[in-house]
């Protein structure tokens, strides 16, 4: 029996296996996903960078727990009709907590999820650098991330940052390993330049994600016939959220008059973006007589 998912996460198979790449939606609760969807994003992206300033203000340091991210993700979809694309990180601990993570994020209603193979969270004595798994690892985490797997709709990418870590040949290894692994499609973080992208999808034969790209690469026919199927643009939704937060705040605080404040959603977004008609139609049905 279908679940609850289920369209979604069809829908998000036909943008990954299609043959037209798209810029997902950054969003990092219901509210933003829910603009996102009114606004025809066909994806929706939560990252795991924006997941721990919005759970926690904190940056991005792997202080976040599964169970926190699971929960917003749970928010996110349950809030708006629009396939979630979200970054599990290193899926939270070795091969055996990437299949916690897998069944976690499944039961949360995602569409498709990464797992990288950066060595996290940051070693002791690393000075800062990032540092990837061995491949021989990697590709583990890959295979157990499909045996973890119960929807055979839920796609699974293998993400590393090779390109800008260790570079082009070690990133296409990595990737064929991945493919090998059995996942859906390989998500590449720092990819810069055309030389890099060209250099590296004819070797591949699974749908590309991009992520952390240079500007040269921001071209959807180009990335289309490169076999891309996601480009992230980046998550300036939540940043221009908390800007508009801070200057709301500062302005009230300096003492302007709440009716004289710039920026802000008018009535009929508000409700739109809060479903009030819905919402209204309940309460006639099952409150009034």
């Amino acid at each position: 029996m279908p679940s609850r998912w289920t369209g979604r996460r069809e829908r998000f198979r036909r943008v990954v296996g299609g043959g037209r790449c798209v810029y997902p939606g950054s969003v990092y609760d219901p509210i933003s996903a829910r603009i996102a969807a009114d606004l025809g994003f066909e994806v929706g992206m939560f990252a795991g960078s924006i997941a721990s300033m919005a759970v926690l203000g904190a940056p991005d340091l792997i202080v976040l727990t599964l169970t926190e991210f699971a929960d917003q993700a749970r928010r996110i979809g349950r809030g708006a009709d629009l396939p979630l694309m979200v970054d599990a990180d290193h899926g939270y601990g070795n091969a055996l907590n990437v299949m916690r993570t897998v069944e976690e994020l499944e039961a949360a209603g995602v569409a498709g999820l990464s797992i990288e193979d950066t060595d996290l969270p940051r070693p002791y004595a690393s000075q800062g650098a990032q540092r990837l798994l061995s491949v021989e690892e990697g590709a583990g985490k890959m295979r157990a991330a499909v045996a973890a797997r119960h929807d055979p709709d839920l796609v699974l990418a293998g993400r590393t940052s090779a390109v800008e870590i260790t570079g082009v040949d070690d990133a296409v290894q990595r990737a064929r390993a991945y493919e090998a692994a059995g996942v859906d499609a390989i998500f590449l973080v720092g990819v810069k330049t055309r030389d890099q992208l060209d250099a590296i999808a004819p070797k591949l034969s699974l749908p590309l994600i991009l992520g952390s790209v240079g500007p040269a690469l921001m071209d959807l026919d180009y990335l289309t016939a490169r076999n891309v199927r996601l480009c992230l643009q980046g998550h300036q939704p939540f940043q221009a959220a908390v800007q508009a937060t801070y200057a709301t705040l500062k302005a009230l605080r300096d003492g302007t008059e709440p009716g004289r404040l710039d920026g802000l959603a008018s009535a009929e977004l508000m409700r739109k973006a809060t479903r009030a008609d819905e919402y209204e139609s309940w309460t006639r049905t099952f409150l009034e007589t």
